[in-house]
């Protein structure tokens, strides 16, 4: 049996291991802070000089101090020093200062986008799947025509993806 857990390395407590409530507090600590995980900003390649107990940050790559070699990681500050938690993938975090949500996957931070399949708003579709590129309207002896087949195919898009009825 491994001594941590898989995804976030929370320590685990052994049979017959002295001081159980150190490796207990350390996962409390980590699982603190990584539930509802919200960082002070986006990465940064230095450790913030007056960080508060509970504060993170996503440590910027090439970073300087006692977060070298830490690249990517979500850094805690705690009671007792700076804690590292290795992002995988899924991790989503809230960034404070770009109020935008963060995500690691492909190994790298989003910068605030999100994918998803659709949006509903209220339970009404907003966004869903695209429709073919509208063409258009173009000269001719047609013109008025044209330009209703062209405003006919925008009101149409619109009504597909749920932003009138």
């Amino acid at each position: 049996m491994s001594d941590q857990s898989p995804r976030f390395g929370l320590p685990f407590i052994l049979p017959g291991q002295a001081q159980k409530e150190l490796f207990h507090n350390e996962a409390l600590i980590i699982a603190d802070a990584m539930l509802q995980a919200v960082v002070e900003e986006g990465p940064r390649a230095a450790p913030p000089a007056s960080p508060v107990p509970g504060q993170c940050w996503i440590v910027a790559g090439g970073a300087s101090g006692t977060w070298a070699g830490r690249d990517s990681a979500v850094a805690v500050w705690t009671e007792g020093g700076w804690r590292f938690v290795a992002p995988v993938d899924g991790m989503t975090v809230w960034d404070k200062t770009a109020a935008v949500p963060r995500q690691w996957s492909g190994g790298a931070w989003s910068g605030g986008r999100i994918a998803c399949a659709g949006l509903s708003i209220a339970g009404k579709a907003v966004v869903g799947e695209r429709l073919p590129e509208i063409a258009s309207p173009s000269g001719g002896t047609i013109i008025d025509a044209e330009a209703r087949a062209g405003l006919a195919a925008v009101i149409a898009a619109l009504k597909s993806h749920g932003l009138t009825d």
